[in-house]
């Protein structure tokens, strides 16, 4: 029986589970970048509405309360999804020298990442909640690591 514990691959078996600061600098770098995405994202979006109807996009209708939060929502999903599944790094990840890997060493495949993602979504929204929880865990890892079943590593490129 599965006692919980993640059950590595024995070259990663070698690599140390990084620390809050090294994790909160990653995702602040990623933070950044997204933000820089999500302007684009809308620019893809508002531009060619104005050239197609000759008016400004709209801001009081159902579209854009609703619509254009889940296309939002949809880009910064992603955004995580593709370097998740590509590399098990996003692009501040690489920069920390940190990947996403299985509970069992192996990289991510789609419904891992999403299934992060949305725990993720969840245990952080309380406040970091979800982050503390490393600073308890005997793994050091996170509530949202130990839900979907993944975990981040420490590497040297």
């Amino acid at each position: 029986m599965d006692s919980g514990r993640f059950h590595l691959r024995p070259d990663d078996a070698q690599a140390c589970v990084p620390g809050v600061f090294r994790r909160l600098a990653a995702l602040l770098y990623d933070l950044v970048l997204l933000l820089g995405v999500l302007m684009i994202a809308v620019t893809f979006l508002i531009v060619p509405y104005y050239f197609a109807a000759g008016v400004p996009f709209p801001h009081d209708e159902y579209f854009h309360r609703f619509g254009l939060r889940l296309y939002l929502v949809t880009m910064i999903a992603l955004f995580f999804m593709f370097f998740w599944i590509r590399g098990g790094q996003t692009l501040g990840m690489r920069t920390w020298h940190l990947r996403l890997v299985r509970a069992d060493g192996s990289p991510l495949k789609p419904r891992d990442a999403l299934m992060r993602l949305v725990w993720a979504t969840l245990c952080l929204a309380p406040a970091g909640a979800g982050l503390l929880w490393m600073l308890f865990d005997r793994d050091r890892l996170t509530c949202y690591d130990r839900l979907s079943r993944t975990r981040p590593i420490r590497v040297q490129d």
